[in-house]
Formats: C-alpha cells, sequence, structure tokens
C-alpha cells in the first residue's frame, strides 16, 4: 500500500526558513536569540494546525504566515544592507554586542514582532480574506495565547536564576517594565485603528510610521547594554 503524502501548509514554509536561519546563524547572535524562540511558537502553531485544534484553521494559518512575513523581510533587508523597518533596527544594530543578555535580544525582537508587525498582519489578513477585524477577534485570541508561551520560554531559558538576578539587577527592572500581554492588547488597538483608517491612505501610512518609530525606541531601550 502506498503512503500517504503529507500535505504542507504554508506555515510549514515558514518553520523551514526560521529553522534554515536557525541552523546558519552564530548561536550567541541577537537574532539568533530570537530567532529560536519564534521558531518553537511557529512549531506550536503548524502543530495545533495539524491537530484541528482552531475552529478556523485558513484564518488562523493567513494571519501566521502574514505575520512572519514581516520578521522574515526584515531579516532579508539586513542581509542585503538594506535599511530594516525602525521597530527591527535596534536587534540588527546591537545583535552582536557582547553586552547585551540573550534575553533582551529575545525581548527586542518579540517587542519589533508584537508591537508592530502583528497589527500590520492582522490588517492585511482581513484584505486576503475579506473580513473585518472583529470577524478574526477569535484566532488573534488564540494566536496570542501561543505568543504568551513564548515569554514563558523565554523566562524559563534565558533569565538568570534567583541566584544571580537580584532586585538591584538593572535586568530586573528590564524585565518588569514590559509585558507581552500588554503589547499584544496595543496591537490589537492599533490594527483596529488602520483598518479604519484604510480609506485615508496618508494618515494609515502615517499612523504606521509613527508606530514602528515607537516600537524601535522601545527596543532600544531593552537592548541597553548592562554591567556583567
Amino acid at each position: 500500500m502506498a503512503q500517504c503524502e503529507q500535505v504542507l501548509t504554508p506555515v510549514d514554509g515558514v518553520v523551514a526558513r526560521l529553522r534554515a536561519l536557525d541552523a546558519a546563524l552564530p548561536a550567541r547572535d541577537g537574532v539568533a536569540v530570537f530567532n529560536r524562540v519564534y521558531l518553537a511558537v511557529t512549531q506550536a502553531v503548524d502543530r495545533s494546525v495539524d491537530a484541528g485544534l482552531f475552529p478556523d484553521a485558513r484564518a488562523v494559518i493567513t494571519l501566521d504566515v502574514r505575520f512572519a512575513e514581516y520578521y522574515l523581510a526584515a531579516v532579508d533587508a539586513a542581509a542585503g544592507g538594506l535599511r530594516t523597518p525602525a521597530c527591527w533596527r535596534p536587534l540588527f544594530q546591537l545583535r552582536r554586542h557582547p553586552g547585551v543578555r540573550p534575553v533582551q535580544f529575545a525581548l527586542a525582537g518579540i517587542n519589533a514582532h508584537i508591537g508592530h508587525d502583528l497589527a500590520l498582519a492582522v490588517v492585511d489578513t482581513c484584505r486576503t480574506l475579506g473580513c473585518e477585524p472583529a470577524e478574526l477577534e477569535d484566532e488573534f485570541e488564540a494566536v496570542g495565547e501561543l505568543l504568551l508561551s513564548l515569554e514563558e520560554r523565554i523566562r524559563d531559558e534565558l533569565v538568570p536564576g534567583p541566584d544571580v538576578l537580584r532586585i538591584a539587577d538593572p535586568l530586573t527592572h528590564l524585565l518588569g517594565a514590559w509585558s507581552l500581554d500588554r503589547a499584544r492588547d496595543a496591537a490589537w488597538t492599533a490594527a483596529r485603528a488602520l483598518w479604519a483608517l484604510r480609506r485615508l491612505p496618508d494618515v494609515a501610512a502615517e499612523f504606521t510610521e509613527r508606530l514602528d518609530t515607537a516600537v524601535g525606541f522601545a527596543g532600544r531601550m531593552l537592548l541597553t547594554p548592562l554591567p556583567d
């Protein structure tokens, strides 16, 4: 009997690209640090799609792929010596700085991806599927729950133990100053605003540029070099 062929989804293509980056980048590279945790969450989305855990798999796949494309486009721009979006620029500029700790690289990547890319991905998905943001809210929340597991993974794997990370450590204050949950809520608000502005392209472009700049500023703060 012939074996059944595996049906590949667009998410599989994203996973393959993330795996290739993981294999190509030095382990200590700041982009590699973010890429590893992002790969883990994308694989979780892929498994959930394959298991039929999402009521609207097409919407989740579209959102997940559109979302990933922003990060991968930034990687390609940096590799080609082109200017990256402001939200990603601090990570690519400081990716090899010896004074930046791995957890900072990871959080800076999440900040750029959630704070800027997610809102744009929601709008892209609405245009692709011909729906309103409200119709994607359940899928947004489902993917968001998996993203929250990304933050937990980072804290489990990259944050020093309590014997190292003390209250006076500047890293303690950086970790407490940023929240993925709040960033996700802000991304949903930004997505709804951009959708409402879709018939005002000049205003939408200005809003997007200012969002990009603001998220980039937060990323630069997260990547402040710290003493050992």
